[in-house]
């Protein structure tokens, strides 16, 4: 959430900044003028309060004295009548106020690109990518390779669940689990890893801003107040929700390896086929709580860890700095790691390195007290450390040999204790 006093105080600054992610002007009015309606019945109420409580006092002591405080008493009872309907019409404002607020997105960072839409991203460089390598070369699918191989299944997939779901075989199993397990390795070192719960309560659900904006795109529970998790970003940033942290444990890194469950509900038809893009996703999610002076620097080094396994598995890739329209809705600025996949011709997203600043914080109630005694509230960062449906086929579509057999990354060789992805046999 953003920190509703600029709407008063700083007008024309944030009717320009939330313009650039598309944010009507009639909007920011409407919740002007709730905000000035409330800080009148605020007013209001609390001169109410003290009236009566003046009042009942001088009441208490007529009476000590033997005295008639029947007009009084008459007063008061008026007087809380007229509280009572102050006070239901503060909570009506108070509730069409929080249904803006809570669906004004997080402030752009001055620093990212302009744009309304994906066109304007801009590429900032590419790594071990040569265009010139790919030419005059034919590159299988994914799909094609792994069902050839029985490694991978989506007749039986969608048979089970439906569309845009995977069953992963034998080897094609283990290397995921293999992913997994060599991204969990290569940062446990700098961060904490915790394995919270798969669902979420509402309340932690909104925290992050994934509710109400993103309601069509979650699995809910149908008897519980439960949600299944699209990312672990969601339970890590629950782990401290109303919590006053201290400033000597800042900045808390951590990370958590997760299935995450996405209905994408308006993504049907686009880049669907084999694991592009699933409902159900394995992946190690990386999250940091920091103070605003640590924020850019725990910045850089997150977008680093992100990069580095790509670079062991020697995947070519490039990083988009995502334009103003095209940032996530709690985002401030966001880094896009997209690996180039041959057999699919595409760049596809394997990890989104995001600058959240104190908006989820400030939804979640997560603060710490400066070096002054001045209460604040935490800044958050959060990227994929492994997403593996992408990684996985960028893989296979790399590594393929002609013989059909998939080579195995060397760095994963001694996860998978096999150099080579050969034809399932059974019980292998």
């Amino acid at each position: 959430m953003i920190d509703k006093n600029l709407i008063l105080t700083d007008w024309q600054n944030t009717v320009k900044r939330l313009k650039r992610k598309k944010v009507e002007e009639s909007t920011l009015l409407e919740a002007k003028e709730f905000l000035e309606t409330q800080k009148t019945l605020k007013q209001v109420v609390d001169e109410k309060r003290m009236l009566i409580n003046s009042l009942s006092k001088e009441i208490g002591e007529m009476m000590k004295k033997g005295g008639d405080a029947g007009n009084l008493k008459d007063k008061v009872q008026e007087l809380k009548a007229e509280l009572a309907e102050s006070e239901n019409s503060l909570k009506d404002i108070e509730e069409k106020l929080n249904y803006i607020l809570y669906r004004l997105p997080n402030f752009p960072d001055d620093n990212c690109p302009e744009g309304i839409s994906e066109t304007d991203n801009v590429i900032t460089r590419y790594h071990g990518y040569d265009a010139a390598s790919f030419t005059g070369k034919t590159y299988k699918p994914h799909w094609e390779l792994a069902a050839a191989l029985d490694i991978w299944d989506g007749e039986r997939a969608a048979k089970i669940s439906g569309s845009m779901f995977s069953v992963l075989k034998g080897q094609g199993a283990r290397l995921l689990q293999s992913l997994v397990n060599l991204a969990v390795d290569l940062h446990e070192n700098e961060y904490l890893q915790v394995q919270p719960p798969h669902f979420v309560s509402t309340a932690t659900f909104t925290a992050t801003g994934h509710l109400p904006k993103f309601e069509m795109d979650a699995y809910k529970l149908r008897d519980d107040d439960l949600w299944a998790i699209p990312t672990g970003e969601v339970p890590l940033m629950g782990l401290h929700r109303n919590e006053i942290l201290d400033l000597q444990e800042l900045p808390k890194r951590y990370m958590a390896y997760k299935l995450c469950c996405r209905r994408e509900a308006a993504t049907y038809g686009k880049d669907t086929r084999g694991m592009q893009r699933l409902h159900e996703f394995h992946k190690v999610e990386l999250l940091k709580l920091c103070t605003a002076e640590q924020i850019e620097e725990e910045y850089s080094k997150m977008l680093a860890d992100a990069e580095r396994i790509l670079q062991l598995l020697k995947l070519p890739y490039r990083i988009v700095d995502l334009c103003a329209g095209d940032l996530t809705f709690s985002g401030a600025r966001i880094f896009d790691i997209e690996v180039y996949c041959p057999g699919v011709d595409k760049w596809l997203e394997v990890s989104s390195v995001g600058k959240f600043t104190d908006f989820q914080s400030r939804r979640g109630n997560i603060r710490y007290k400066d070096k002054n005694g001045k209460m604040q509230f935490t800044h958050a960062l959060n990227g994929s450390a492994m997403a593996t449906p992408r990684v996985w086929a960028a893989i296979i579509e790399h590594y393929q040999q002609p013989d059909g057999s998939i080579k195995i990354p060397e760095v994963l060789v001694p996860y998978m204790k096999k150099e080579v992805i050969t034809a399932r046999q059974v019980n292998s």
